[in-house]
């Protein structure tokens, strides 16, 4: 095992220093080393798992270091200087070992779509915290603070990884990221067992085991357009082809979407495509470069006769619902009384109705969205709230002197 102060030559302070915790760990950067590291760790119990990653200017994020934790020791691997990290993809993959991580979401989507490898066995304390009645989500610094009065520097919370040799502060930086999780797991699992969340917790961690968790929807950009159905069915088309060809291109050349076109420019763009070139041009919010670079593009995009697919792909939009005061407030209604019960039973509202469900909710008339019609959810909110959700709009609420009743119609 090596030291920090060994770390490429160069000296410098202890990590005892900064924490009681043991801070040696070995550096791996070789095919030697990382065939040593699996030979040891290949049938460990536990693994505490985090990574580095740089994301931005690129299409695909370049994962530039790993963090492992084990009953053996601590390990930073450099993916940059090896061939093949399939050692930890095969332990990621392994449902005898524990992983255990922090927000391993992001993580854990890398892993998919760079190597098509989906984790098992999880343990994540971030989700934990939610249901042990923390803000959900809730910082790695902040629940340290809380459950092992431990304080961690935050300098290195945006760096760049990507740079070689790595700097003895950033390898710290890193090595916090994992030191804890085990002794964090073992407090906070104890605390779910005697709460009889564990199989909550379990079961809400087995979406990061599907593929489906980790896949993009093609129409992601339009459900989140804000002025899609307020356009003519030719600039709906539009837009989406907009989005598609910006996708492609920033897939083709490893740039990000924002180094493509500007999210900021494609709604201009699209209400004012109709009127042609001179009034791209003329429009003072989009950058003259823009135009003179594309604009020839958008409006061969904008004059294609539709596809079959893509007139199959909108027609997967939801049609927006007319305005209902009342529907909206007996929902809202439902939602605060939902946070009430959250408070009192100390689980985070958000994991229990993430922003998602609601927006599903508000959409549609009636019925359940399917999270909420089995599982840990239904178990939480019980019969009868979730009732009152699924025919929310037969709702009424009628007043007595020192009360109301919420009443259902037939």
């Amino acid at each position: 095992f090596l030291a920090v102060e060994d770390i490429h030559g160069q000296s410098f302070f202890d990590l005892k220093h900064m924490s009681q915790k043991n801070t040696e760990f070995e550096m791996i950067e070789d095919a030697e080393s990382l065939a040593r590291f699996y030979e040891l760790n290949r049938s460990v119990p536990w693994m505490a798992f985090d990574t580095e990653f740089v994301g931005e200017k690129r299409f695909r994020t370049l994962i530039c270091l790993i963090q492992v934790s084990t009953e053996n020791g601590s390990y930073l691997i450099d993916p940059l200087q090896l061939d093949h990290i399939d050692p930890i993809l095969e332990m990621l993959a392994n449902p005898d070992i524990l992983t255990i991580t922090h927000a391993g979401e992001n993580d854990f989507r890398l892993i998919y779509l760079e190597f098509n490898v989906l984790p098992q066995n999880l343990f994540d304390t971030q989700v934990a915290a939610g249901f042990l009645g923390y803000k959900y989500p809730v910082s790695f610094a902040r629940l340290l603070e809380s459950e092992l009065r431990v304080t961690l520097s935050k300098g290195y919370a945006v760096t760049d990884w990507e740079t070689r040799p790595i700097k003895a502060r950033q390898l710290r930086y890193a090595l916090n990221d994992v030191i804890y999780l085990k002794e964090l797991y073992d407090k906070m699992s104890s605390r779910l067992k005697n709460l009889g969340r564990m199989s909550w917790l379990g079961e809400e961690l087995k979406t990061f085991e599907q593929a489906s968790f980790y896949t993009r929807h093609p129409l992601k950009e339009i459900l989140a357009s804000n002025i899609f159905h307020n356009l003519k069915p030719k600039e709906q088309f539009f837009l989406l082809r907009l989005h598609r060809w910006r996708n492609s291109e920033a897939e083709r050349l490893n740039y990000s979407r924002e180094m493509i076109l500007s999210s900021k420019h494609i709604n201009p763009i699209v209400k004012t495509i109709h009127a042609g070139p001179e009034a791209l041009r003329s429009n003072r919010r989009l950058p003259e470069k823009v135009i003179k670079k594309h604009g020839e593009r958008f409006l061969a995009l904008y004059k294609a006769e539709p596809e079959v697919e893509e007139i199959n792909l909108l027609a997967q939009v939801p049609k927006p619902g007319g305005e209902n005061p009342r529907q909206d407030l007996i929902l809202e209604m439902l939602h605060l009384l939902i946070r009430y019960k959250c408070l009192d039973e100390q689980i985070a509202p958000s994991l229990v109705l993430p922003r998602g469900v609601l927006k599903r909710l508000k959409a549609a008339p009636t019925g359940l969205d399917e999270s909420l019609e089995a599982g840990w959810r239904r178990a939480f909110l019980g019969d009868q709230i979730l009732r009152w959700l699924e025919h929310r709009t037969q709702l009424r609420i009628v007043f007595a002197d020192d009360r109301f009743e919420i009443t259902l119609e037939e």
